[in-house]
């Protein structure tokens, strides 16, 4: 999927996907990762998610990294903190003490600059890329946040009658990316109608760092 796909959706604001409070999901099953309370979590693909700020109420630090400036400006504004800016690699960084915004390619997003995360919080992120770059996507992952656990949302649904994104990933392709690294645990689903064309299950699962697996 091409960069101008992504920046022409916030440049026309065509950005459905965008929700106007914070997951449910999130706010209902954080806990099943028993972090601390000032644990610092990872927000892969972030857009200007509301659930960025409620993550802060918590007490939690956090990191995202979107492709579009746009999404990351109306997300300081939304947020209405300070932020200092500088330029990290191929990346632009935004910092504030509890918060840290990459603006550019999730892919040239290095563990160095990364930095130590307890958990990943992927609300929209595997889902919105293609069967293609969904491998790169989580071996990527796994490899900057030293497989952190993670909150993870999937959608499950007829791809035939929607194309994405949001993309459908069923339950045996997260086991393909997952399941040697994780124990992966279904927490709730819950069901809608997807764009109101095709009824969707929405999944929200605990992928915990098994003792076994070093």
């Amino acid at each position: 999927m091409q960069h101008d796909f992504w920046h022409d959706k916030w440049q026309t604001n065509n950005i459905g996907f965008h929700q106007d409070q914070p997951h449910p999901l999130l706010t209902q099953h954080l806990q099943s990762l028993s972090l601390s309370s000032s644990a610092r979590i990872f927000v892969p693909l972030c857009g200007k998610s509301l659930d960025l700020a409620w993550l802060i109420k918590q007490g939690y630090h956090v990191v995202g990294i979107d492709l579009s400036p746009i999404a990351i400006q109306a997300l300081i504004i939304d947020l209405g903190l300070s932020f200092t800016e500088t330029q990290s690699g191929e990346l632009t960084h935004y910092q504030h003490p509890q918060i840290e915004l990459f603006v550019g390619d999730f892919f040239q997003l290095t563990v160095k600059q990364l930095g130590d995360v307890d958990a990943v919080y992927d609300r929209a992120a595997l889902i919105a890329l293609p069967p293609q770059m969904r491998s790169q996507y989580t071996q990527h992952l796994l490899d900057i946040t030293k497989q952190a656990p993670q909150l993870l949302i999937s959608l499950e649904y007829d791809q035939n009658l929607l194309q994405g994104p949001p993309f459908s990933v069923p339950e045996h392709e997260l086991t393909e990316h997952y399941a040697t690294h994780y124990q992966i645990k279904l927490l709730e689903t819950m069901t809608e109608n997807l764009k109101g064309k095709v009824i969707a299950h929405e999944n929200a699962w605990s992928l915990s760092k098994s003792p076994q697996i070093n």
